[in-house]
Formats: structure tokens, sequence, C-alpha cells
């Protein structure tokens, strides 16, 4: 026993000491290796990105078109001594730099850089330096955006906007629908071969009837109801127990459930541009008793409710007409514009704020209960509400919900719109003799690591 344990004493002594000469050995190593290593200096580790520096300075110095403006002015003017004064303030001390400004000449296919004017604060940039370029263009150039049309590689191209003067409207507070109206056809007119405004419920009635107003095309159109959760109602609808009114409910939701029919009918997209779609009816010449009123003090209308809306996408749907009272929306609250729609802001040069206040949102639910499609997402989802899409019929039709708080931001219905066709734009330049100037701005480093 005395043997066997000197024995387990010796093998635990000699483990002991080769893990300290392993020690030793690794140590010595990382000693003698970090004594011959050569280590990068301070601004290699982390340089300065003299191209970005030089790129950005140049921009803040356009940020008021003053560069722009300066670069066309003659050589002794002032102008150029308060462009250093502004490029020193702009750059760290130790950063030298070099600006030249050069006039672009351009014929027979090519270009000539012909240098104007260069104002520097040193005599060298030594030998580690970078540059950005920035192109400048006088003020009689003007540029111009040609839309494509909607419509010109197909069918359709028709803008309809509901501006009837007899109804009103409800969560448009601070607007009336015939302002919004206008707005809208100032933003999108351009995109569309033919933009009509519908005045009143009596030519609303026609086109609903597929008569068109002014020889237009009105199959494949869009039609844009500016009265938020109300929708005009044309006489002939009133009462009809087939089109409009149904008498056992003593609802208006039949007139819905017909406007889903003509949307499939006539593959129209129809867009409601906040709340809760079709929650009213108005026509302020026929609904003018004293209980024909929304009760918050809107006269000239009757209260539908969500059976409206329901009755909209049966029709929609070409299912036979029934009344549902049920609820459909929800409340995600706080909503962000996806990706996408972020992309086309930029694109259309079109921007609300990125995030809204949704209590009118639909569930996805609707898509497999009425054979929809989101051809269009504008907001990410929240859990399974939707509070903006295109939404498209598997047959025909289309519709554009945003079941957004009030008030109405008509810059979302324009925005939902053009990314749903995705009409293309052509950027065009009308130039003038001498109209762009390169400016080249070449940075420099000095002073200790």
């Amino acid at each position: 026993m005395e043997f066997r344990r000197l024995s387990g004493d010796w093998i635990i002594m000699m483990r002991t000491i080769e893990i300290f000469l392993v020690i030793i050995i690794i140590t010595g190593a990382f000693i003698i290796s970090s004594f011959f290593a050569v280590l990068p200096q301070p601004r290699q580790v982390s340089p300065l990105n003299l191209r970005r520096l030089a790129l950005t300075t140049l921009q803040t110095l356009d940020v008021d078109h003053d560069l722009s403006e300066t670069g066309f002015k003659p050589e002794d003017d002032p102008a150029w001594s308060e462009l250093q004064i502004a490029l020193s303030a702009c750059l760290p001390l130790n950063i030298v730099y070099n600006l030249t400004v050069y006039e672009v000449l351009t014929g027979g296919g090519t270009e000539l850089y012909l240098p104007i004017k260069s104002i520097s604060n040193a005599e060298s940039l030594g030998v580690d330096s970078d540059a950005s370029s920035y192109l400048v263009a006088s003020s009689n150039v003007t540029f111009n955006v040609i839309p494509e049309k909607i419509g010109e590689h197909g069918g359709g191209g028709t803008l309809y906007i509901l501006n009837c003067s007899d109804a009103n409207g409800w969560w448009i507070t601070g607007y009336t629908a015939q302002s919004l109206a206008e707005d809208l056809y100032n933003l999108l007119s351009p995109y569309f071969q033919t933009t009509i405004m519908v005045q009143n419920t009596t030519q609303l009635g026609q086109i609903l009837n597929g008569t068109s107003l002014q020889g237009e095309t009105l199959q494949n159109a869009v039609v844009i109801n500016t009265c938020g959760e109300t929708v005009p109602i044309p006489a002939g609808y009133y009462t009809s127990p087939d089109i409009g009114y149904d008498s056992a409910k003593s609802s208006y939701a039949r007139y819905c459930h017909t406007l889903g029919k003509k949307v499939r009918q006539h593959n129209w997209t129809w867009a409601s541009i906040v709340g809760y779609p079709v929650y009213y009816v108005s026509n302020t010449g026929y609904f003018t008793g004293p209980n024909d009123h929304n009760t918050y003090g809107i006269y000239g209308m009757k209260r539908v409710g969500p059976a409206g809306f329901n009755a909209f996408l049966k029709g929609l749907d070409s299912q036979t007409y029934s009344y549902d009272s049920s609820w459909l929306t929800g409340r995600p609250g706080l909503v962000y514009l996806s990706s996408e729609t972020l992309y086309y802001c930029n694109y259309y040069g079109i921007y609300p704020a990125s995030h809204q206040i949704s209590t009118r949102a639909l569930p996805l639910s609707i898509t497999s209960d009425y054979n929809l499609t989101m051809a269009f997402q504008m907001f990410d989802l929240v859990g399974n509400w939707i509070a903006g899409a295109v939404f498209r019929h598997a047959v025909s039709g289309s519709f554009l919900a945003l079941g957004l708080t009030r008030t109405s931001d008509i810059r979302l219905t324009a925005l939902g719109l053009l990314s749903y066709y995705k009409p293309r734009l052509y950027h065009s330049e009308y130039t003038a003799t001498n109209s762009s100037r390169l400016v080249i701005l070449q940075l420099g480093q000095v002073g200790g690591v």
C-alpha cells in the first residue's frame, strides 16, 4: 500500500512539472513572437475614409445649392472665397484639400473636362489621399420626369375620382371629399391616360351602369372614393330591393353588395382611403329627414355598419347577398410601411409617415373566404391583421383598403395604387450649352499617427 501511494504521488508531481514546462514554452513563444512582430500604425488599424468624407463634404456644401451656383461664377467672384471658408470649416484641422471644378464639354460622342478653378490649402496632399466627384448643373437646366401611363400597354387607363357634390364624407376630419379629390387629381392624373372627376351621384350611377361619361375606357378603371367611410349612393338605388335597399333589415347593405358586383363586372380597382370601407351611404338630395345622419352631426347619410363591407366582399366574390352585421376589422395599433413600400416612396417621390395608427385593419382570413390575394402589401403584418393592401380577386376586380385611423393621408392612397400598377418613370434633361460642371474634392491627412 505504501508503494502504491508513493507511485501515485510521483505521477502527480511529474504531471505538474509537465504542465509547468508547457506554460513556460507557450509564454516564451508569445514573448518572442511579439518582440519580432511588426504592428500596424494606429491610422491603419482604424483609417479615416477620405473618399466618404469628401463626398459628404460636397453634399453639405451643396445643401442649399451654394456649390452649384458658385461653380458657374467667374473665377474672380467673391463667392469662391466664401466657398473656401465654408470648405475649411467643414473639414478637420489635419485634413488638406484640393477642390477643382471642371467644365464638361460634350461632342462627337465623347466628353472633355476642362479645369476652370481650383482652391487648396496645401501645396501637396502627400502620398496617401483620396477623392470624390460631384456633378452640378447650372440654373438654366431643367429636368423633367415623364411617367408611363397606366393602361397604355393594355386595357383600362381611366381614373375616376368621386368628387360628388351631393354626398358627405366621414373620417376625413378637417377635409372635404372635394378638397381630397383635387389633391388626388394633382398627384395621380399624370400616371393615367384619362382622369375624370365624378361630380355627383348621378354620374356615379352612370358609370355603375356601364356608361362612360366622356367616351373614356370604363373597363379596368380605378375608382377612388374620397368620402372616407362613406360611399355616395345614386338615385335609383334608394328603394330598389334588388340593387340598393334591404327592406327586411332596413339597410343599404344590398347597395354595397351591388358595388362589389360592379367592381367584379368592370374589373375595377376600388380604393377606400381611410377607416372602415362603405360604413355609411350618403346622398344629401335624398336623405333629408331629421334622422338621416350618422349620429355625429353629419346629415345627408345613413349608417350601414359592418354589414356594408361584408356585403361588398360577397358581391365581389359573386356570392349571394345575405345580411351579415358581424364586425370584420381589428385594432393592431402602430403599423409600419413595408420595405417594398418604402422603396416605392423613393421611386415616386411620395413620402407619408413611415408609421401609422390602424384601428380598422382587415383580417388575413378574407383572402381565403373571398378568393383574394394580396397583390401589394403596404404595411407589415401585425399578427394576422392587414392595415393596408391592394387585394385582387381570383377572377376579376381589386380593391385598396387603408384601415387607418382618421385623418386620411391621400399620399398613402396614391402610393398604394402606384405601387400596385408600377408605372415606370422616364427621366429626361433639357440641356443648355455649358450646363454641367464636375467638382472633384481630393483630401489628404497630415500630422502624427
